[in-house]
């Protein structure tokens, strides 16, 4: 039991030490990547919105990062849509056959998308364009997000393999035992 509890605080760091990386987007947002995959592949989605939840609160008190009155839609994005979208295409990729770094890359890389379009669609329902409403606002939204997220998902895929496999190395996990728990 103890190994889970290191576990759980790796993938509390990585998560914290990742969304902390702000970059800069259009219009003068920030985009950063994710880092629910790592968490999502060692504990399972169910894990992560309290992850998400303490690493939301450290930021938001501590790096003035996100804030007490957006919390609740950054857990819901950062917590339930990007570790959900993370397990269900994992868990899809690795019974279609794929080998676990093909499918823990594509995974991370869909989670991390998934979670800014979660924020659009809060951006958009928060912000209604006044010609098209919801949908042009999370068009316009989506847009923006996805030309610096984009390329972040990619990188932040290949440097979850890179961290998972040193834990596997140093923590005695397997490969297969991944496998394993993916056919859940």
């Amino acid at each position: 039991m103890r190994g889970h509890r290191y576990l759980l605080a790796a993938s509390a760091g990585y998560l914290f030490t990742l969304t902390a990386l702000k970059l800069p987007s259009l219009a003068g947002s920030s985009s950063h990547p994710t880092g629910v995959a790592l968490g999502t592949v060692l504990a399972g989605p169910a894990v992560m919105p309290a992850l998400s939840l303490i690493v939301q609160l450290f930021q938001a008190l501590l790096t003035a990062h996100g804030g007490l009155s957006t919390l609740g839609a950054n857990v819901v994005a950062l917590g339930v849509a990007g570790p959900w979208a993370t397990w269900l295409l994992w868990r899809l990729a690795s019974r279609c056959g794929l080998g676990d770094k093909p499918a823990i890359v594509l995974a991370t890389a869909f989670g991390s998308m998934a979670t800014y379009a979660c924020t659009s669609f809060q951006l958009a329902l928060a912000h209604p364009e006044p010609g098209g409403g919801v949908a042009a606002a999370f068009l316009k939204f989506a847009a923006v997000f996805a030309v610096t997220q984009l390329p972040i998902a990619v990188i932040e895929s290949l440097f979850t393999i890179v961290v998972l496999r040193a834990i596997i190395n140093s923590s005695g996990i397997c490969v297969a035992g991944l496998e394993a728990w993916a056919q859940r």
